[in-house]
């Protein structure tokens, strides 16, 4: 109270004023942003000391409606299949959009799907749709290193590539369903080659352009949000591997309109850079080239405010904007083409958008008691560990003193009572770590469910990080479920990453 009443400035008690409470909620927790919405840190970060911050368009400032856009790209991946001899049978599957999530490791060599944790072990793992075994998975995976960097493996790291799994796990079930060879390394080739075909043609990105409201989430919390950034002095720049003509049509339905202050949507951005070609715009020296029309020429200093600008590469961008990288932010969906490498090649700090955030949050108070039981028990069953070594040190000592000759023979009968005491001691607590063992598979399985019904949490595997979410980790600075959470937050923000601790804490 000492410090309190330290900072109040005294008045005779008649004129005191009092505290308009019914101005503050009742509960501290109305008073919170909702954890579904929140900034998460994993390194610190003061938005005061960020002088640009620059955005990705597709999955993080346009948030597409995944089951529609995994839809569409499933039906034309397929149609290009048949085209290329596949049986025609395959047009009428039921593709199992719920199936896949990012994260995930395709085996092409085998055919399966896999999911692990951040050390590379294979936790779980689908054949097509049939959950492989445990005894499958150890066979086929846990006597070596998986090298997930080779050719044998692809990764799914975006929300895009969801649908090349479903086909990929579908059609696998149907051919050996109907007991028809598969060849699962050409069959995975062939459907990458032939949902590339379809957004090259225009087989999905025309569709989703005609119907842009059937397929992306047009926030309106996201033109405030741009304009409180400018409002605070940063200025923000547009980086999108889409094309000009594309970009302008999502962007103006993303922005068009949203605010009196802002005729285009071109002018919330400082500098706007189309086909950037990531990840290759971080390493490559391609140049920068500006868009007049249908041509394209040199860029050159100073950048236009409004102008459109293709291609280019990190350094001469940073020359461009004429600051430091580690006062750049860049927002992302992409792990690989926008978050890791802009973090390999760059000073910039990284925030990537998860879209998935918001249910994985839900599902984690959903399931908090399941989840506060697992680490009890898990710390119940180390307390067990402790007290078996105990007595199996206990159990190897009287049995040395009774295999010593030189033992007295009336020591003996006490030593084989306490013996057999101990004995049955180590199997008791066997027995409860068994059972401890039992409750908590039980348990995992029933938190699993609270997230995705065939792989669990997407930043969780058992007891430790996914593959997927130690990449999270490791190279985004922040993490949130979309790029108007940052409404919610000062732009001068001091964002704290929780104290790590190491094991021996």
């Amino acid at each position: 109270m000492a410090c309190y009443t330290a900072l109040v400035l005294y008045r005779p008690p008649a004129e005191q004023l009092e505290l308009p409470l019914a101005l503050f909620p009742a509960s501290g927790e109305g008073a919170r942003i909702p954890r579904a919405k929140r900034l998460f840190a994993n390194r610190s970060l003061k938005l005061g000391q960020i002088d640009w911050v620059g955005f990705d368009m597709d999955y993080t400032l346009a948030i597409y409606r995944q089951e529609e856009m995994d839809r569409i790209s499933i039906e034309a991946t397929v149609e290009k299949l048949i085209q290329k001899g596949y049986p025609a049978e395959l047009r009428g599957l039921d593709y199992p959009v719920d199936f896949p999530i990012r994260g995930l490791l395709i085996d092409k060599k085998l055919g399966h799907i896999l999911k692990m944790d951040r050390f590379k072990h294979v936790q779980k793992g689908y054949h097509g749709l049939r959950r492989l075994e445990r005894d499958e998975l150890r066979h086929h995976y846990q006597a070596k290193r998986i090298r997930s960097n080779s050719a044998r493996y692809h990764w799914v790291d975006t929300l895009y590539a969801l649908s090349e799994a479903a086909v990929y796990a579908r059609t696998i079930a149907y051919f050996e369903q109907i007991e028809r060879p598969v060849d699962y390394a050409a069959l995975f080739s062939d459907i990458r080659e032939s949902i590339d075909a379809a957004h090259r043609d225009g087989s999905i990105v025309d569709v989703v352009e005609a119907d842009l409201p059937r397929f992306v989430d047009r926030d309106p919390m996201l033109a405030a949000t741009l304009h409180k950034f400018r409002s605070a002095g940063k200025r923000l720049f547009l980086l999108t591997n889409s094309r000009w003509p594309f970009t302008q049509k999502m962007m103006t339905y993303l922005l068009g309109g949203a605010m009196p202050e802002y005729p285009s949507f071109r002018h919330f951005f400082d500098v706007v850079v189309v086909a950037a070609q990531k990840p290759y715009f971080f390493a490559e020296p391609r140049p920068l080239m500006l868009r007049q029309g249908d041509e394209l020429r040199p860029a050159t200093l100073p950048l236009e405010r409004g102008a459109v600008y293709e291609g280019g590469n990190l350094l001469d961008l940073e020359r461009a904007l004429g600051t430091s990288g580690d006062r750049i932010l860049y927002v992302g969906d992409h792990i690989y083409g926008d978050i890791l490498r802009s973090k390999r090649e760059s000073a910039w700090r990284t925030v990537m958008i998860v879209q998935e955030m918001e249910g994985e949050v839900t599902a984690t108070e959903a399931c908090r008691a399941e989840i506060d039981k697992v680490h009890e028990l898990h710390g119940a069953r180390e307390e067990l560990e402790d007290q078996l070594r105990f007595y199996q040190q206990r159990f190897k000592e009287i049995s040395r003193r009774l295999d010593d000759p030189s033992t007295p023979g009336a020591d003996r009968p006490m030593l084989e009572a306490e013996r057999l005491r101990v004995k049955r001691t180590v199997e008791r607590i066997r027995g409860q770590m068994r059972a401890i063992d039992h409750q908590v598979e039980e348990l995992e399985r029933r938190i699993d469910a609270c997230f995705h019904p065939y792989w669990g949490s997407l930043m969780k595997e058992a007891d430790d990080r996914s593959s997927f979410g130690d990449q999270v980790e490791e190279y985004a600075c922040l993490y949130t479920s979309r790029v108007s959470n940052f409404y919610s937050y000062s732009p001068l923000q001091h964002f704290r990453s929780a104290r790590d601790r190491m094991p021996h804490e």
